[in-house]
């Protein structure tokens, strides 16, 4: 089998790759499982060291937009054997806020490329999108529910939101005409990240956690009662192959599964922090308000219904103090005080 992840070289595009590499073997769509002969990675920087040394591991890299426009062998990101595609590649909220013509190129422009190079092959190959809680957001003229499940109709307030439920409408008609085997996945906040913040709105959701176990002072943006719905990055990678592993059937609508979140607050993250680390490190966190980045968050839902991820097998984290204990487990050099 072969499997293209764009973003590939990204945070979850990588740890996707390694629990692939590892498994060896994809039952895909619910047939029997197949040996994974090559990954190839596309993103504009090169991945990790410990992809590039698996010989399975193909890398391109570049603009994915331009990339697809490629004739060279070696550019090209779709081949006849493509089986499956996890789309990864975006542009983050914050950056999409911030620069609209750069939100549209890489989440819009890009993933309908992608699917018209996956339509091309004729031979519907399965796609995994990677959509976001961001096309749910609140409004005076049009408030949420007070859950959110898989049938609450999408109103996004920001343009990262708008794009993925744009996204996501493109995978289910591409897959309605057959195209491809679409299967849209409403990914939660990641939380915790490693490695160092990026734009989007989310980021001090790892950051206001990472930076002050590193002995990193940390802002938070937002008030302590801001409710938020979180996965781990082990729940989410757990969620983007288990789409690409179900049957149709058991995925049943071609419209987004929302993955299992844990809702909590801010104010209850840092509590956390406190009794797995102490309060010298919590103290590390400045409450500095942000209104922009308040803004974003606090239309965001924070309570998911996610039934049809349960019917999958899927379930959220236990509570937030058991993903800090897994970031320290697999992180043990990022935090302060550990040898080098």
């Amino acid at each position: 089998m072969h499997i293209v992840i764009t973003g590939g070289a990204g945070f979850l595009g990588a740890r996707l790759a390694q629990q692939l590499l590892h498994m060896g073997r994809l039952g895909l769509a619910g047939n029997a499982p197949q040996a994974i002969h090559t990954v190839t990675l596309v993103d504009r920087v090169a991945p990790p060291a410990v992809l590039t040394a698996d010989e399975r591991v193909h890398v391109i890299t570049g603009d994915l937009n331009s990339l697809l426009e490629e004739s060279q062998p070696n550019a090209r990101v779709m081949t006849e054997k493509d089986a499956l595609v996890f789309h990864l590649a975006a542009a983050v909220s914050g950056e999409c806020e911030a620069d609209f013509d750069l939100g549209m190129r890489s989440n819009v422009d890009a993933t309908r490329a992608l699917l018209q190079a996956c339509r091309s092959l004729g031979t519907s190959p399965t796609v995994v999108f990677a959509s976001s809680l961001a096309v749910f957001g609140n409004s005076p003229v049009q408030p949420l529910p007070p859950v959110i499940d898989d049938r609450t109709l999408p109103t996004p307030q920001n343009s990262y939101g708008v794009q993925k439920f744009i996204g996501e409408q493109m995978v289910a008609d591409y897959a309605r005409k057959g195209f491809i085997r679409g299967r849209n996945v409403r990914l939660m906040t990641v939380s915790v990240r490693p490695g160092k913040p990026n734009g989007a709105a989310s980021s001090f959701l790892s950051g206001m956690i990472r930076e002050p176990l590193a002995g990193i002072r940390a802002q938070c943006p937002v008030s302590p009662e801001t409710a938020v719905a979180l996965s781990s990055p082990a729940r989410t990678i757990e969620g983007l192959i288990r789409a690409a592993e179900a049957s149709d059937t058991e995925w049943g609508a071609r419209t987004a599964v929302n993955l299992p979140a844990l809702k909590t607050t801010v104010g209850e993250m840092a509590q956390a922090l406190v009794r797995t680390a102490g309060k010298d490190v919590a103290d590390l966190i400045d409450w500095i308000p942000d209104p922009a980045i308040a803004n974003i968050v606090a239309n965001w839902p924070a309570d998911i219904d996610a039934a049809r991820a349960r019917a999958l097998g899927l379930q959220p984290d236990a509570d937030f103090e058991s993903i800090i204990a897994t970031y320290l487990s697999e992180n043990p050099r990022t935090v302060a005080g550990a040898s080098q």
